[in-house]
């Protein structure tokens, strides 16, 4: 039985690997909480060069803009639809992860930061074992 902290590593690790796989790019970081049957999935460092200047286009197709234009709902539609796409692999990988079967999933990226969240809530929540005590 895992504990509370080894299944919010592996979840990190399939979702790392899901991005790479999946979406042709790893995150650079990603940070996995587990709160009774609800998975918090925080990634930062998805986005490529191309995505990157797509998100931060304004209306007039420049680079300029800040996150809130055209470009940025296009790639919010696409990394939501991709993630749709994926969903039984991505659902594989959580079950794997945590024991338990994906209900459902949640996404969006941040037009500011570009920062990317998935939540991910769990049939049943995990069983985990306990805490160690210390004296």
């Amino acid at each position: 039985m895992k504990s509370q902290g080894e299944i919010e590593a592996a979840v990190c690790d399939a979702v790392a690997q899901f991005q790479q796989e999946y979406m042709g790019r790893g995150p650079r970081s990603v940070h996995a909480h587990l709160v009774e049957n609800k998975l918090f999935i925080h990634l930062e460092g998805v986005l490529s060069a191309a995505e990157q200047r797509l998100f931060n286009a304004d209306g007039d197709g420049h680079g300029n803009g800040n996150g809130n234009g055209r470009g940025a709902e296009l790639l919010r539609q696409l990394r939501s639809h991709l993630v749709l796409v994926g969903r039984t692999e991505l659902d594989a990988l959580v079950h794997d992860a945590t024991g338990a079967r994906a209900v459902s999933i949640h996404h969006d990226i941040s037009a500011a930061t570009g920062e990317e969240v998935i939540v991910v809530t769990l049939a049943a929540a995990p069983v985990c074992r306990e805490r160690k005590k210390w004296r």
